[in-house]
């Protein structure tokens, strides 16, 4: 059920300190709230692109259409090459296909061996680069002993429910927790895949550059180290991160992050290979030697962001407990102008943005409602994936 409208709001880069506390979606639970090597798909960049002009200050959303309703905690979504969608049920353990045209759901299997627990269970979906040729699916979830990533062949002449083949785990030992499980993944430009995890609770693991926890990883399709990554025998990209649920490459080849913060900031961060982002040293904008600030920083309590995508010249941040779709105008590596909020508190707690494949002038998302995950209100319909055209 939606709820009422709310004006959509301005908010400043820097905003003012509060006291609450940003996990997957509200208070902490009590113990605090892929194919052959290349060159990493971030380069640097000067602040202004003069190629790629700034989008305006104030941008647009319409919701275009409902695409299909009534999922059970739905979190993960890729796309098919022919633009049908792929869904995670982080609590049931379940992948669905949603037909892009009509809605239809079609279950096409369950993912053994997924424990879902607090935040944890069977997360963040990515589609091979090549999947013409090799029909591979790649699922991120929480076991009984680790988080873990693997793939899986999908073989649509199989009957419903049986199209998944066995998990074949191609990156195990990601620390689990009960909170800040992380969970995102998505194939880059350069058809490596990339990772962002959490630290579980366990702040030190973070700046632990031998942990797998609180990091962005960056692996071939088979799960091996990528030539280019900071270390030549490691997958970790990236650390110093609390809880890191979305990824998102720019007109540039640049990669954008979201990240859970703790009691102050909520952040977005322009990843670069072996840098320091400061957890749990630093939150927001410190200004500290040896740490890089973010972009952008929200108050815990208008964001806790999850999924963002990259769309119409800004990133598109999906927000649960703040319960809003956030817009980050983007002139190069700097925001343009302030960050504005969408459909603020319409469709209650927003998990996963995902621009729409072939969609003209690119300006297309879809967008995935989190009401069903234990932390929600659900109403009629939930949960449900929106097709939104934003500008």
């Amino acid at each position: 059920m939606q709820r009422s409208v709310v004006t959509a709001v301005l908010a400043a880069a820097a905003l003012m300190l509060s006291t609450g506390c940003s996990s997957d979606g509200g208070a902490d639970a009590p113990a605090g709230r892929d194919s052959a090597p290349s060159r990493p798909a971030t380069p640097s960049s000067p602040a202004g692109d003069a190629s790629v002009p700034a989008p305006p200050a104030k941008g647009s959303v319409k919701v275009a259409a409902t695409l299909t309703r009534d999922l059970k905690s739905p979190w993960g979504l890729a796309a098919l090459p022919d633009g049908d969608l792929l869904v995670s049920s982080r609590d049931e353990g379940t992948i669905t296909r949603i037909d892009a045209r009509s809605g239809k759901k079609t279950l096409i299997g369950s993912v053994p061996g997924v424990a879902p627990a607090g935040e944890g269970g069977l997360m963040g979906l990515a589609v091979s680069p090549s999947f013409a040729s090799d029909n591979l699916v790649y699922a991120y979830f929480t076991t009984a002993s680790d988080n873990r990533i693997a793939r899986m062949l999908y073989d649509e002449r199989k009957p419903a429910g049986q199209q998944l083949g066995a998990p074949d785990t191609i990156l195990r030992g990601i620390p689990k927790g009960r909170i800040h499980n992380g969970g995102r993944i998505a194939f880059g430009p350069d058809k490596m895949l990339y990772a962002g995890t959490g630290e579980t609770g366990e702040t030190g693991l973070a700046q632990d550059k031998e942990s797998l926890g609180g990091k962005i990883l960056r692996m071939t399709p088979d799960g091996r180290p990528v030539h280019g990554n900071p270390s030549a025998d490691s997958v970790v990209y990236s650390y110093g991160h609390r809880n890191v649920q979305g990824l998102a490459w720019d007109s540039r080849n640049r990669l954008w992050a979201s990240e859970f913060g703790q009691n102050t900031w909520d952040e977005l961060n322009l990843v670069e290979p072996g840098k320091n982002y400061g957890w749990p040293d630093a939150e927001g904008k410190a200004g500290k030697a040896g740490f890089v600030d973010p972009v952008a920083q929200w108050r815990t309590e208008e964001a806790s962001p999850s999924g963002i995508a990259y769309a119409a010249g800004s990133i598109w941040m999906a927000g649960l407990r703040g319960e809003r779709l956030w817009r980050i105008p983007l002139a190069g590596t700097e925001p343009s102008a302030a960050p504005q909020a969408f459909l603020e508190e319409e469709y209650g707690r927003l998990r996963t943005v995902l621009p729409v494949a072939g969609a003209p002038g690119g300006r297309d998302v879809w967008l995935v409602t989190s009401e069903t995950d234990n932390r929600g209100t659900p109403g009629a319909g939930d949960d449900r994936i929106l097709r939104l055209t934003v500008g």
